[in-house]
């Protein structure tokens, strides 16, 4: 039953038929990407300079707890979505935000924060879901990298502007509380969009072409067999999409606590935010560019550029050679990022499609933990360093496995 029916007698799939609610999605994914984006930079420190975290292991766990509920909402939202609408779940995850910025302003405690990203974890889970999906719902055939693109240039978009925002507060304001007044005024702003403008996407499904042939009727636990490894192609994209993860652990945590010490809150804002920008701004030519020549190439060269970028990072300083390689980083992710999401959305049915997004998704930020915790362990035995090379090893050898596993199926158009 869809909580949120619309009229759907003239209903036209297509980017260009559905301007205003596409804008309005890209808005609200541009919201959902700042809400993340708040802890960017801030979160890392504050645990360092104010809860005097020790251990490495124990200062990711804040990644972990975001990492395993964002994951498995990714894993049920889209099933969820199939039943009850896309909207009541976006609504539902901006309500989950409200007790983000507010538990951390008043944490007493590290695991405080822990607890916080949990919510998060949920707001990111359906909120992100629900945007990319609606998107894909009303996009016209040829357009999913386009619109993939146009979901993640918003999302990411938002964490750079975020990050760089809260950066400069914390600079200006100190650490705490400034910073999180401006994330409630965000998801304040997120929810009422979300309430009283957004319409629900459900019904578009039904009037969606499929292109090539593909079983109608399958089951969750069909999806999620071949999501996971029944399908090649999907395989490829879901090993991928876990290992890539580990950057943005990386720059989420890693980054900052590298940096810190020779940068200030400001700069280290910008470095992070770059990184953001760049990956961001980038995927508005990806997308479109994987709609013409396919996904793979894309993929490949993406995942070998993110592995290179980390890894350059150690043989440098300085805010100028930082700069340089988070925005080649950034630019890496600009490249794999949608063309995935397209690659997984190209082997789905629209009758499923929310399901398989949804299976990739879980797979792709389960990352977030398996990476903050292989991180942070490594941070802890050998210390900071060896955490760039263990990511870039990891992301050379994922772009090789989708170079020999995935094959190339340039869409129609």
């Amino acid at each position: 039953m869809v909580l949120f029916n619309i009229k759907h007698n003239n209903l036209r799939a297509g980017i260009r038929a559905n301007p205003g609610q596409f804008i309005l999605q890209i808005m609200l994914v541009f919201f959902v990407g700042m809400t993340v984006g708040l802890e960017r930079n801030v979160v890392p420190i504050i645990a360092k300079d104010e809860f005097h975290v020790g251990s490495f292991s124990v200062l990711f766990s804040f990644i972990v707890s975001f990492g395993i509920v964002k994951a498995l909402l990714n894993l049920s939202s889209g099933v969820w979505s199939e039943r009850w609408g896309r909207k009541p779940l976006l609504i539902l995850g901006w309500v989950a935000a409200i007790p983000i910025p507010l538990m951390i302003i008043w944490a007493q405690s590290w695991l405080w924060v822990v607890i916080a990203n949990i919510f998060l974890g949920i707001n990111q889970g359906l909120t992100w879901t629900m945007t990319q999906t609606s998107k894909l719902d009303m996009a016209g055939e040829g357009e999913r990298g386009l619109a993939a693109s146009l979901n993640e240039w918003g999302g990411y978009f938002g964490v750079a502007v975020a990050t760089m925002v809260t950066g400069y507060l914390a600079a200006v304001f100190g650490i705490r509380p400034v910073p999180f007044y401006f994330g409630l005024a965000v998801i304040a702003v997120a929810l009422l969009v979300s309430v009283g403008l957004v319409k629900e996407t459900l019904p578009y499904t039904r009037i969606s072409r499929v292109s090539v042939s593909m079983p109608d009727g399958l089951g969750f636990y069909d999806v999620l067999k071949r999501v996971s490894w029944e399908d090649r192609n999907m395989f490829a994209c879901s090993q991928a999409g876990l290992i890539e993860k580990f950057v943005d652990v990386m720059a989420w945590a890693a980054f900052p606590l590298f940096f810190f010490g020779s940068l200030g809150v400001d700069e280290i804002g910008i470095i992070v935010g770059a990184y953001g920008i760049s990956w961001g701004f980038l995927q508005l030519a990806a997308g479109p560019v994987s709609d013409r020549i396919g996904r793979k190439r894309l993929i490949v060269a993406g995942m070998w550029i993110c592995g290179i970028g980390v890894l350059l990072t150690v043989f440098g300083s300085g805010f100028y050679f930082w700069l340089f390689t988070a925005t080649a980083t950034g630019t890496g992710m600009a490249l794999l990022y949608p063309t995935l999401i397209a690659a997984i959305s190209d082997s789905s049915n629209p009758a499923w499609r929310a399901s398989a997004l949804g299976v990739y998704r879980m797979w792709r930020d389960s990352g977030y933990a398996f990476g903050a915790v292989i991180i942070g362990l490594s941070m802890d035995v050998f210390g900071i360093v060896s955490s760039f090379y263990i990511t870039a090893i990891l992301m050379i050898i994922s772009g090789a496995v989708v170079a020999y596993t995935m094959k190339e199926a340039v869409p129609s158009t």
